[in-house]
């Protein structure tokens, strides 16, 4: 009597189910499926290809119309369809269930097999693969399901759906199945494991990113004024795109710092990250840093030279000084930056570049524009996203931080030991007007923890230009009075942005009446508006 399937089955073993019997046969009939299986699960380099096969196997072999290999995920708790046979992708997707969820869920909670003779009329099916209830002759749909076991572990299920014959013999199918599942399962158990590890391992590497951008920012940008909080946001806002920036400000403020923390945010983080100074290199080497050389270019290139662009491919070139760049070298850049291609010095093969570009300067571009000395086309092709990195003079309320900061870099780089700084140490540190900006405030630091005697950095540690007014010049008529109210006008700028222009909540802020505050923000001429609904 023939099956109502094709009864060629791979090399021609045939479907084990007795209609007349009403049974599916036991012992030696078993062997081909199992042999097939284990066969293929030995010859298979990534067992993940070979389940999909396997679940058509069985359901050809069990008469089934649907197969289906789920797979307990212990990091999540969720169990997740691995493979299957007779279900869409779109369906596939769907078929993820919690410990206790639906007939999967409830076989992985407890061990035991499920036998449904009709899913129409079963309580608890949860059915997120959209089995047919019915066929399309309208009989009725039977689901088997049973545990897949490893080392008295339960680590998944196995499944199928065909159609209900009431003389089937159900412990003989849930047997059969038990067994073809005992096979798969040390294979299942491997690859459980390997993707959970993965999945740890990509979870553990998002943290160590998390924390090492957060890192980044705590470690090398310091402070906490509103100018610097505002230089964060834009960090934040332009990391994630392709745009080019341009970074201002004098020397010594950490322009180059900024220009890390956009790359590190970026998703161009894990390419390269290439740096070069334009003021650092002669006007006769720039081009050949830059863009490269072939052999002979010029005398002692005797070999190839890869430049910085093509070094930083798929990654990100920052051009510091990129003011000094001669107006030939000006052409070239601009050139990349509008075909994103080049040549090397001496050759004429094309070469692709995909790089972002990041450039700083501590010179006043438009009046170079003005001079004739930048190009004006340049240099809107640079000043896409522009940051101003302000000096420190103009954030004196982030120098008690930032010495801390230095103090403790010190103590870590030279095996000092500084607890502390003293009050008329910051007090001098807070007058001074830091021409060289945080590079002089960090040498600075540095030095006084190591004359310093007594785990203090205090007044006489600091250098001559910070202990007299003499010597420093800073000190003038007054200027005492006008420090404390640069500070002071800071402090109220930084709490109306953080209370988003909210005048009371800033008094009660700075522990100040509302009076005397509305009276310090008319003496600063601060327009509170501007601060209105803006977050820091």
């Amino acid at each position: 009597m023939s099956t109502p399937i094709d009864n060629t089955i791979k090399d021609g073993f045939k479907s084990h189910y007795c209609h007349k019997a009403g049974r599916f046969c036991k012992g030696d009939t078993e062997l081909p499926l199992l042999f097939e299986i284990s066969t293929m699960i030995n010859n298979s380099r990534f067992i993940k290809d070979t389940l999909d096969p396997i679940m058509e196997l069985v359901a050809k072999y069990l008469d089934a119309e649907r197969s289906m290999l789920s797979i307990l995920n212990r990091e999540v708790s969720k169990i997740l369809i691995e493979a299957s046979y007779g279900i869409s992708v779109e369906d596939k997707k769907q078929g993820n269930y919690l410990i206790g969820e639906g007939v999967t869920g409830n076989v992985v909670k407890t061990g035991n097999p499920i036998f449904i003779d009709k899913i129409d009329s079963a309580f608890g099916f949860a059915n997120k693969t959209k089995l047919q209830l019915k066929t399309k002759a309208k009989k009725d749909i039977s689901f088997i399901i049973v545990p897949i076991k490893v080392d008295f572990e339960i680590v998944g299920t196995l499944s199928i759906s065909r159609i209900f014959d009431e003389r089937v013999n159900k412990d003989e199918l849930i047997r059969i199945l038990s067994v073809i599942g005992a096979m798969i399962g040390q294979a299942v158990r491997a690859r459980q494991d390997r993707m959970e590890y993965i999945e740890r391992l990509k979870n553990e590497n998002q943290q160590l990113h998390l924390e090492l951008e957060n890192r980044f920012l705590q470690e090398n940008m310091v402070g906490n004024s509103s100018k610097l909080r505002e230089i964060f946001k834009q960090i934040e806002q332009v990391s994630k795109t392709h745009a080019t920036v341009l970074i201002r400000g004098e020397s010594g403020v950490g322009k180059e710092l900024i220009a890390d923390a956009i790359h590190y945010k970026s998703d161009r983080e894990s390419k390269p990250f290439i740096k070069v100074n334009c003021s650092a290199l002669p006007e006769t080497l720039i081009e050949s840093e830059l863009f490269g050389h072939e052999k002979g270019a010029f005398t002692g290139a005797s070999e190839q030279k890869k430049g910085r662009f093509e070094l930083a491919e798929g990654g990100t070139l920052f051009i510091d000084e990129i003011g000094e760049l001669s107006a030939p070298m000006q052409i070239k850049l601009l050139r990349v930056l509008q075909e994103k291609q080049f040549e090397r010095l001496g050759g004429n093969k094309t070469i692709p570049c995909d790089v972002r570009i990041i450039t700083a300067t501590n010179r006043n571009l438009e009046k170079a524009i003005v001079e004739g000395s930048f190009r004006e086309d340049l240099y809107y092709r640079l000043n896409v996203f522009p940051i101003y990195m302000p000096a420190l003079r103009e954030r004196l309320n982030d120098i008690p931080l930032l010495a801390d900061h230095f103090i403790q870099k010190a103590n870590k780089k030279n095996g000092t030991n500084i607890i502390r700084i003293a009050s008329s140490a910051i007090d001098a540190l807070m007058i001074y007007h830091w021409p060289g900006n945080i590079r002089e405030l960090e040498n600075c630091i540095e030095r006084a923890a190591i004359i310093s005697t007594d785990q203090v950095i205090r007044i006489e540690n600091l250098p001559p230009t910070l202990q007299t007014a003499e010597s420093s010049s800073t000190f003038s008529k007054g200027t005492l009075q006008i420090i404390v109210e640069k500070v002071e006008k800071q402090l109220i700028i930084d709490c109306l942005t953080a209370k988003k222009g909210n005048v009371l909540q800033t008094a009660k802020e700075l522990s100040i009446s509302n009076r005397k505050l509305g009276l310090r923000i008319d003496k600063y001429n601060i327009n509170v508006d501007k601060y209105k609904g803006k977050a820091s």
